[in-house]
């Protein structure tokens, strides 16, 4: 850290000087021009940038299969606006790779092919795009999967179960525009002022989208569990439809939480929530004890949607907490 005087010139006008080591290492000389953001009790200074596309370049020589599809998704995620991807060759495996890893973006687009390179390019306005929005989207998508995946395990209904497993993509998708702005908030504090987001918000954001990525990924087990299974006993699937619904319930109102602009109703909704998460293990334990009478097979696969139900709640109880440290007073 370094300190520096405030002085005033003009008689008007307050200056402080910038540290030299910083201005060179960032190319600031004489006549540059910085940009300052203000954010509550802070000024924010950066270097003007010519231009608002980040283009990164990648040697994806000895990269295949799932390390380049990764590979593509990092610098997706790290804020790339571009996408050089280069190589003595590529081949048409690195080629298929390639657009199986930009199928899961929102937005990304193969702009430029040749033997050796391959360019892929984000097209979505930036402008356009919102946490908030993504994170209720997953909201939606998230909890809906739930909810269908146990009637399709109770209703043993196979094309409810494979919908289920599908339209998991679409919320992989949208975790990763949610990374995305963070990570670009993190870096720049143009991103956050163009947002109208703080970064703290963004951070609270990010962290309940995480735990709604996870609702959804056991949703997807319980359908897969669901279609291995035939008929669930009567009293059992009735316990589940309970314990579902009260799971659906924390998740509710942990986002509603989340999403409060009143503190107060946050802080309410949050408590409730968190207390409706201890309910859950009583309620687990009572369906656990039922699976004990039936056949081991059939009890371990149900075991397995129990344990999903009861970390689904335990998510909720996740993102109550975040809401809760984003409603209280900040020092």
């Amino acid at each position: 850290m370094e300190t520096r005087k405030v002085q005033v010139t003009g008689g008007s006008t307050y200056t402080v000087s910038l540290p030299k080591t910083w201005a060179i290492d960032n190319d600031i000389s004489s006549g540059a021009t910085v940009e300052i953001y203000a954010e509550d009790d802070m000024l924010l200074v950066t270097p003007q940038r010519e231009t608002d596309h980040q283009e990164g370049h990648l040697d994806v020589s000895t990269l295949e299969d799932e390390q380049l599809t990764r590979a593509v998704l990092t610098m997706y995620v790290s804020g790339f606006d571009i996408i050089r991807l280069e190589a003595g060759r590529i081949t048409t495996a690195q080629r298929r790779a390639i657009r199986s890893a930009i199928q899961g973006l929102i937005g990304v687009e193969v702009v430029e092919e040749s033997a050796d390179c391959v360019v892929v390019q984000d097209l979505l306005d930036s402008s356009e795009l919102s946490i908030v929005n993504a994170v209720t989207r997953m909201r939606l998508i998230a909890t809906s999967m739930l909810e269908d995946a146990i009637h399709a395990l109770v209703e043993n209904d196979d094309e409810r179960a494979i919908d289920v497993v599908e339209r998991d993509d679409d919320v992989d998708r949208l975790w990763l525009v949610v990374s995305r702005i963070f990570r670009a908030t993190l870096r720049s504090p143009r991103a956050a002022e163009s947002l109208g987001v703080s970064r703290e918000d963004c951070f609270d954001y990010h962290s309940s989208a995480r735990q709604l990525e996870r609702v959804a990924d056991h949703a997807v087990k319980i359908s897969q569990l669901a279609r291995k299974l035939g008929d669930v006993p009567e009293d059992v699937a009735d316990a589940l439809l309970e314990l579902h619904a009260d799971t659906a319930t924390i998740l509710e109102k942990s986002l509603d939480a989340l999403f409060a602009d009143d503190s107060a109703e946050a802080t309410d909704l949050s408590h409730d929530a968190l207390e409706s998460v201890l309910d859950i293990d009583e309620h687990t334990r009572t369906i656990d004890d039922m699976l004990r009478e039936l056949d081991p097979v059939q009890a371990q696969s149900l075991g397995l949607i129990l344990d999903s139900l009861s970390r689904s709640a335990d998510y909720g109880g996740n993102i109550a907490e975040t809401a809760l440290q984003k409603a209280a007073p900040r020092p």
